[in-house]
């Protein structure tokens, strides 16, 4: 950021005239004017590892391996026939596991 050496200094005049009172006044302005959040509500959405989510319900429709889809025999993920590389014994394996 450029400076501007040919504007005014503040004086001694100046300093003088910014009273501790009056500083303390705007330091508890401005730490008055942040927002309260609410940690609870804010915690809510976070998930702890190992947390018993037995009671929860998907709310994502899930749809059935595809005619043009193959689950992997190695990493058990469902992908495109694309993602095929090879065949292990009978079993499709993807190019991601071939690698």
């Amino acid at each position: 950021m450029a400076t501007d050496y040919d504007t005014p200094r503040k004086t001694d005049d100046d300093l003088n005239e910014d009273s501790l009172e009056e500083l303390k006044a705007r330091r508890n302005d401005k730490s008055t004017s942040t927002v309260d959040v609410d940690e609870f509500e804010q915690a809510e959405g976070l998930e702890l590892p190992g947390a018993d989510l037995s009671n929860e319900e998907l709310s994502v429709r899930v749809l059935p391996r595809q005619a043009d889809e193959f689950t992997c025999m190695n990493c058990f993920l469902v992908h495109h026939r694309s993602q095929l590389a090879a065949e292990k014994n009978g079993q499709p394996i993807c190019r991601d596991c071939a690698a």
